[in-house]
Parts: structure tokens; sequence; C-alpha cells
């Protein structure tokens, strides 16, 4: 089986999914995008602005799981537009230290018309 984890210092999911699951030593999280959770909107703002908002969202989550972001071994990013990756990639940097693998898309849309989403796999220790 697996465990769900749940924290209020990130957004609720807004369809029909958990922020984040734990099976064995592996932690899945969703794709996180630039919601405030404190009241539930967008982030309004350049990519920059956005990506520090996602970045807050899975450091929530890392926390509720008892990890950080050391542990993550795998990101998947989503950017609404490739114009963006190099200011993308400036934020990223400052929490993935560790340079976990990872795949960066573009893609037409994502949910709430944001800039950009990202979503993790770590390890649990």
């Amino acid at each position: 089986m697996f465990k769900v984890i749940q924290t209020d210092k990130a957004p609720a999911a807004i369809g029909p999914y958990s922020q984040a699951l734990i099976h064995g030593n592996l932690l899945f999280a969703s794709g996180q995008i630039p919601i405030n959770p404190e009241n539930g909107q967008i982030v309004e703002g350049d990519i920059k602005i956005q990506t520090t908002q996602v970045m807050k969202n899975i450091a929530a989550i890392l926390e509720a799981a008892g990890i950080s972001f050391e542990n993550v071994i795998k990101t998947t990013c989503f950017l609404k537009s490739m114009d963006d990756f190099a200011a993308f990639n400036e934020v990223y940097a400052e929490y993935f230290v560790g340079k976990p693998a990872r795949s960066c898309v573009a893609v037409k849309k994502l949910p709430k018309d944001v800039l950009c989403e990202v979503e993790i796999t770590a390890i649990v220790e």
C-alpha cells in the first residue's frame, strides 16, 4: 500500500488526486503550479515569480514527508514557453542543488494557464 502526504502549506489538489504518495521508499508528488496555498490564487508575475511559488509548494510537500530537496531524484518540468527556459533554470538551480535527473518540455497549455508546472520523485529515508 501507500501513504498519502497532505499539507495545508501547499495548494490543495484542484482535481481527483493527492498532493503526494509514498510507496516503499519513494515519494511521488503531483505536479505543482504557482498557486498560493494561503488564498488559493495563482501568483501573478513572470516565470521567475511563478517558479519560485512552485518551489515553495514543493518544499512544503517535501517537509510534510520529512525530507528535503536533496532527496529528489527526478523532476519533470512543464513550461508554457521554451522562451522561459533560461529564467526558469535560474530559479530551479537555487532549489535543486543536487541536480536530479530531469525532463523539461514545452506544452501548449497548463492548468489555470500558468507558466510552469513541476512534478517530482524523491527517496524517503
